[in-house]
């Protein structure tokens, strides 16, 4: 089987330091969210890029400089690992084809919007803890 990546990151340090600036600046600003609004989550590479966890996989940040196979990628995307189970009634969040993971993707760090990223971050967290008492 052919890798995906030619990419390999020993920590998330290397992950940050391998971004150019424009991701790096979005990339930081979502992860100091993604801290702010699921206590207690961890942080660990899988597939070069940041997912965050406490019971299962909540969500991850995956910029466009972190390739995966030959998928074309653009920005900076937040992916919801249950964002199929997310309350999106403003569509804020890209589907595509997936049928589980949503996302949202930033171009320029002037795109995020705190309240609105909070809200399904708070969300996403929610829904890990409940997960975890079924």
């Amino acid at each position: 089987m052919a890798k995906m990546q030619h990419l390999h990151f020993d920590s998330v340090e290397d992950f940050l330091d391998y971004l150019p600036e424009p991701q790096l600046e979005i990339v930081s600003r979502l992860r100091q969210l993604v801290f702010d609004c699921i206590p207690n989550v961890q942080e660990k590479l899988a597939y070069n890029v940041p997912f965050y966890s406490r019971n299962k996989r909540i969500c991850y940040i995956w910029p466009a400089a972190v390739p995966w196979g030959k998928v074309p990628l653009e920005g900076v995307s937040l992916g919801f690992a249950q964002g199929h189970r997310l309350n999106d009634e403003l569509g804020f969040l890209e589907r595509g084809t997936r049928k589980q993971v949503y996302t949202k993707t930033m171009h320029h760090l002037q795109e995020l919007d705190d309240g609105l990223l909070r809200m399904y971050l708070f969300q996403a967290a929610e829904l890990d803890a409940m997960d975890a008492l079924s």
